[in-house]
């Protein structure tokens, strides 16, 4: 547990961030990421602590961005998020999110350190 203004919160050790790369299509990524069958197959995942996703600002020069959109999911620990990442219900979000993320997409299971 750490203490913050907001108060106590318990630790998040494990993230797993998606990095989704420029799809060809934003309006048709955008339409299935945010469908409420995506969001209910991402709130399926077991032993989430957290959810948060965002969407990269574009460059103030008009050239791509390094990246589209990034989703973090926060687990208590490794051995939480390595079982977690390998339930039914983890596949049937990846398997949604992989086909529709057509620039590309990677995943990092990260520790965090603060």
């Amino acid at each position: 547990m750490r203490v913050t203004r907001v108060g106590i919160i318990p630790a998040m050790t494990v993230k797993l961030t998606i990095v989704v790369d420029n799809p060809t299509d934003p309006d048709a990524f955008e339409a299935l990421y945010n469908s409420p069958a995506n969001k209910e197959r991402l709130g399926n995942i077991p032993s989430v602590q957290r959810i948060e996703s965002a969407k990269v600002f574009p460059k103030e020069d008009g050239s791509p961005t390094p990246a589209y959109r990034t989703i973090d999911i926060y687990f208590p620990d490794y051995a939480t998020a390595c079982a977690a990442l390998a339930t039914p219900e983890t596949g049937a979000f990846a398997g949604t999110l992989v086909p529709a993320a057509t620039g590309g997409v990677r995943f990092l299971l990260s520790d965090i350190e603060d």
